[in-house]
């Protein structure tokens, strides 16, 4: 008995490679599902190992058998439920695959893009990222099949488009610092971390203006911290209290504006705050928004935002999430800056300044300690 093993990315592919090897009279023993290649436990090739038997001497049947004997049925598995189901489920995700939105992509570029969405970055920024490094390597014919070496390029694709805007801190020219966002963003310990970070690097005098007077607790709360770094603090209610904090904190270096924290969804809260802060040239306003939040909740918070001149997104919580792909979404997509990301409660260690480079680690799965 002749004995072979066949791998193959399909059932249906290994079956017609064993019909032109074995013949038509073959038979299969045993099939599984293996995996193979890849890197970091990830992008491996999932494929099909069958151990397929020919006889080449079959006993032909007795002359005086009056019943005709059940011939073998030809590539008929001799395999348990288990391989069975493995195998349907194999077929089941080559064909999602192969008709999932993105298919038009080479195999190996296919594979990454879908990463970027399993990171949540949106279809039409991910198709953009895609197309504009497959449009690339058609045009120098210098198509990859390794997924590392791809993904090596999607990230310096990303890289970039981060370039040419602001990645890392704010405007140097700014003093007039406002903090907006949405309640639990996280927009009061950001500060906190904002001004220790200043004081200690940069040495710069600073003052706090909160005019979250909706919660107690959130003044409490910043109170606490000018304590401790022993900063002066304001409570506004108004413009007029708002205008004259500012003036009274006039010799400072940095000034650093906490605002109240609602459900933004409603347009109305938002109005709210051009009533008491102002935004124009001297100031720089900008949003908090947590990597918790779904990709889609995020969008439509800034959504509601987009009318104030934002500059720049500072991303919290980036140590309770591993999908990283609002970051893009809302930076890209809108041309804003990344002041900030943070990563964690302690005041003032849990803060970074991004760089093009640490973004696209994130979305190409790093971690990130920092």
């Amino acid at each position: 008995m002749k004995v072979k093993k066949f791998v193959a990315p399909t059932m249906p592919e290994a079956m017609n490679t064993i019909r032109k090897e074995l013949g038509p009279e073959a038979v299969i023993l045993n099939s599984k599902e293996v995996s193979k290649g890849g890197f970091l436990g990830l992008f491996k090739k999932r494929s099909i190992e069958v151990v397929a038997a020919l006889d080449p001497s079959p006993k032909p049947p007795p002359k005086n058998d009056k019943k005709p004997t059940r011939q073998p049925i030809p590539f008929k598995p001799a395999s348990t439920d288990g391989d069975v189901l493995s195998e349907v489920r194999q077929l089941r995700k080559v064909i999602e695959l192969q008709t999932a939105d993105g298919a038009d992509y080479p195999t190996d570029y296919q594979v990454i893009y879908r990463h970027l969405l399993s990171q949540e970055i949106e279809e039409t920024l991910a198709h953009d990222l895609m197309d504009a490094l497959v449009q690339k390597h058609k045009a120098s014919d210098t198509l990859l099949t390794d997924h590392n070496a791809i993904l090596l390029e999607i990230r310096a694709e990303i890289e970039e488009r981060f370039q040419n805007r602001g990645v890392g801190g704010f405007a140097e020219r700014k003093r007039l610092i406002q903090f907006v966002g949405p309640t639990g963003a996280g927009k009061t310990t950001t500060i906190a971390k904002v001004a220790a970070s200043r004081m200690m690097h940069d040495h710069k005098r600073v003052a706090f203006i909160t005019a979250d007077t909706y919660r107690i607790a959130a003044v409490e709360q910043l109170k606490t911290y000018a304590n401790i770094l022993n900063v002066p603090l304001e409570v506004v209610y108004n413009s007029d209290d708002y205008n004259e904090a500012i003036q009274k904190y006039a010799s400072y270096d940095l000034i650093l504006v906490d605002t109240a924290g609602r459900n933004f969804r409603e347009e109305k809260y938002v109005r709210d705050l051009e009533k008491t802060i102002a935004f124009n040239d001297e100031t720089e306003t900008c949003l908090v928004l947590s990597l918790t939040a779904k990709a889609s909740d995020l969008a439509k918070i800034y959504d509601q935002f987009k009318h104030l001149p934002i500059q720049n997104v500072i991303f919290t919580k980036m140590d309770e999430t591993r999908q990283y792909g609002s970051i893009l979404n809302i930076t890209l997509n809108n041309n804003l800056g990344v002041a900030y990301l943070t990563n964690g409660q302690d005041v003032p260690d849990d803060i970074l300044k991004p760089t093009p480079q640490v973004v696209s680690g994130l979305i190409a799965g790093e971690q990130n300690d920092t």
